[in-house]
């Protein structure tokens, strides 16, 4: 029963700091967000009318997500796992943190792709209502959908040697990009988010969501682009936005110059 209640405390713990979390950046980007509306990807596309149906399924599916997380820390608090974790030094915590992102990118383009079959699909469909995605969208999911999706955090502690502090930083990554993954507007688009560079900007999980059958992963395109599942216009749209970037950079400050004269 002891066992029990310590993992139920570290569950609620977890839960609350995620949608705390959850809820202030999703605010604050927002705000943000709303300020720049010629940084939307999907003009005359407003996803925002479903924003508390969004938070409310979020806050049902993070139940999944955060069970998740807490099950393989406290894996590792009991030390219940196969393989032990590596102890904190200036090699291990940035080697395990890449090693534990791209091990997540394979997961979730596979787990991604196998949410899109036929018979598991009406699990994944809730999530895909939101055809222009907002940054209240990232945990819009059903509870199997968001488990399978987030499962990667309870079953790699048993097999990596990942510190719980890696974990959660992995986590705390996952939470801020998925949610500006999901805003709808673009902020990062630039030539280190394009070919050949494997990283992806806020256009790549949009694209996922308007064309339904491209972009799957979700911290690189490597897998996309190795199967052939990456949008084709991904890269030619990340160039137009780099461009209106460049050409916005290029406009002169008519504030700055009106205090000038």
């Amino acid at each position: 029963m002891t066992t029990l209640l310590e993992f139920l405390a570290l569950w609620a713990a977890v839960y609350v700091v995620t949608f705390t979390l959850y809820i202030s950046f999703g605010a604050a980007f927002q705000w943000f967000a709303h300020r720049h509306p010629e940084r939307r990807i999907q003009k005359g596309r407003y996803g925002e009318k479903r924003k508390w149906k969004e938070i409310r399924q979020s806050a049902w599916s993070l139940t999944a997500t955060c069970f998740c997380l807490a099950g393989g820390l406290f894996l590792q608090f009991k030390g219940w796992t196969p393989v032990a974790p590596l102890a904190l030094s200036w090699w291990s915590v940035p080697l395990m943190f890449v090693v534990s992102i791209v091990a997540f990118d394979a997961w979730f383009y596979w787990g991604h792709r196998l949410m899109h079959w036929g018979p598991l699909y009406k699990h994944h469909q809730f999530h895909h209502r939101s055809v222009a995605p907002t940054v209240w969208s990232n945990y819009s999911d059903t509870i199997v959908d968001a488990f399978v999706m987030q499962s990667y955090y309870l079953w790699a502690p048993l097999f990596l040697p990942i510190p719980p502090v890696v974990l959660i930083a992995h986590r705390l990554y996952d939470h801020f990009n998925g949610m500006i993954g999901h805003s709808g507007f673009e902020f990062a688009a630039s030539d280190l988010t394009r070919v050949p560079s494997p990283m992806v900007c806020t256009l790549f999980h949009d694209q996922h969501h308007a064309h339904f059958n491209t972009n799957f992963a979700n911290f690189f395109s490597i897998w996309d682009r190795m199967m052939g599942t990456l949008d084709q216009d991904y890269d030619g749209g990340v160039q137009r936005w780099t461009a209106q970037n460049a050409t916005k950079a290029a406009e002169p400050d008519h504030n700055t110059t009106a205090r000038a004269s």
